[in-house]
């Protein structure tokens, strides 16, 4: 039986934090809630992770688990639409939740820790944060040399 392994969506499969200083830009100041203005249909994946999670996709059962603005429901349908588009065989395996230490699974990958992450039950790498898990090459070596499949 595969091991159950939870992706979050923004800022460590798609180029969340990107998308975020264009906006700035165009607006000439700090938005402070960016998930409630980022266009989902400009942002891009982050470099590395198509094929990192076409490589997890073959070893572990993956979910991709992201929280969507509640005060946004339209929200909830562009990120589906955007896992559809980038990532086509995850489009039925999105979850959204306000609450990561709820799921029940081996791995979660995440690089926020205000939603419960640290208290998930399985594995918890802090994607961008950890020395060894700071990119998708840095992450899949960390995930295959210390997770067993």
């Amino acid at each position: 039986m595969k091991k159950v392994m939870y992706i979050d969506m923004d800022g460590v499969i798609s180029d969340f934090s990107r998308e975020h200083k264009i906006l700035e830009e165009e607006r000439g100041c700090a938005i402070h809630r960016p998930d409630l203005h980022v266009d989902y249909g400009k942002l891009q994946a982050i470099p590395g992770a198509k094929d990192a999670l076409i490589k997890l996709n073959e070893d572990f059962d993956i979910f991709i688990a992201s929280t969507p603005p509640w005060s946004r429901p339209d929200m909830w349908a562009a990120k589906r639409r955007w896992i559809e588009q980038h990532f086509p065989y995850l489009k039925r395996k999105l979850i959204l939740t306000h609450r990561k230490d709820l799921l029940i699974g081996d791995v979660l990958i995440d690089d926020s820790r205000w939603r419960g992450q640290p208290d998930f039950q399985g594995k918890w790498i802090w994607f961008g944060h950890n020395q060894r898990c700071l990119d998708w090459p840095s992450t899949l070596e960390y995930i295959y040399k210390n997770i067993k499949k």
